[in-house]
């Protein structure tokens, strides 16, 4: 009987994760489907449930549910629960448990953007959402000394530092006011910006002015594609990279979950670029209007999943 998984999120129009996922169930001769479920918030508990029939090999989780599922499934893995967020879900029996397969998934993506270089101890995140929270939970695991997190709405990123206060505890962990002074300030003191925020997902602008990026500076944008951050960073003399990275590595740590099989990252990694050339844009969990609030929309089951444009994130 083939299996199945769902990604459970609201809206789920289109997925680079069904592409991935559904390929690596193919060439690794799994027989199972992945499935997109929009279901919005009143809904999720019910479709939780249906999770558990033996139907089922397991799900992704995507916006705006990665925090409320938390509380519907019966156990948390570490990151799951040091993050308090949810993407991934596999079955022991009839229990449910909640992995955070995008923290993983991040530090390959830093991983890779740092290269051979030391890993840098001051870092700038931008956003405070669930992509956000698996940034801030790896680089505190990396063992960032400093990070100081900017949201729009100032009460989410002291939502997000509060959350890590203990976690913490060994570095200073901020969240300071959305200004351009002010994030160009803490640039010039840090080695590695993050946008973990939905700006530049849905139209051509960046979060912060090109003119404060410093050349020199890490930058990772979690949206999947070449976004005038990435560009003005480069033009700045950054190094920069975005969130495919951090989609795929994230994709293929839940496929393992679920399977028990390593993953067939470079089938993985074919079907994600035919996907996107073949214009799948909108990403999971990523608002698909306001693009200039930079309230992550994440890395997605991906935020994964999503687009040509979308974020891994989550």
């Amino acid at each position: 009987m083939t299996k199945r998984v769902v990604l459970i999120g609201h809206p789920v129009a289109h997925s680079l994760s069904a592409a991935m996922q559904q390929a690596a169930f193919d060439d690794q001769g799994i027989d199972a489907a992945y499935e997109l479920w929009d279901r919005p918030p009143l809904g999720l508990a019910d479709a939780i449930n249906e999770v558990r029939s033996d139907d089922f090999l397991g799900a992704n989780v995507t916006i705006p549910h990665k925090e409320r599922v938390v509380p519907l499934v019966d156990r948390l893995t570490e990151e799951a629960h040091a993050t308090g967020a949810v993407n991934t879900i596999t079955r022991e029996g009839r229990r449910l448990v909640g992995h955070n397969t995008d923290v993983p998934g991040f530090k390959a993506a830093l991983d890779a953007l740092v290269g051979r270089q030391k890993m840098p101890r001051l870092a700038v995140v931008l956003g405070a959402g669930g992509g956000a929270r698996a940034v801030v939970y790896g680089l505190i695991t990396e063992g960032f000394q400093r990070i100081v997190v900017f949201n729009r709405h100032l009460h989410r990123a002291e939502g997000l530092v509060k959350h890590f206060g203990r976690s913490a505890a060994h570095m200073e962990l901020r969240a300071m006011p959305w200004h351009d002074s002010i994030i160009e300030a803490e640039l010039a003191k840090s080695k590695i910006l993050i946008n973990a925020t939905s700006i530049g997902l849905t139209s051509d602008v960046s979060p912060i002015p090109a003119e404060i990026i410093p050349p020199e500076l890490l930058v990772l944008d979690l949206i999947y594609n070449r976004t005038r951050l990435l560009r003005d960073a480069e033009a700045a003399g950054c190094t920069i990279a975005d969130g495919e990275l951090m989609l795929l590595h994230q994709g293929a740590a839940a496929f393992t979950l679920w399977t028990g099989k390593p993953a067939p990252l470079d089938i993985m990694r074919k079907a994600l670029s035919a996907a996107r050339a073949g214009g799948v844009r909108s990403a999971e969990g990523e608002p698909a209007g306001d693009a200039t609030t930079p309230e992550p929309a994440m890395a997605g089951a991906d935020t994964g999943a999503g687009s040509g444009s979308g974020t891994a994130a989550d």
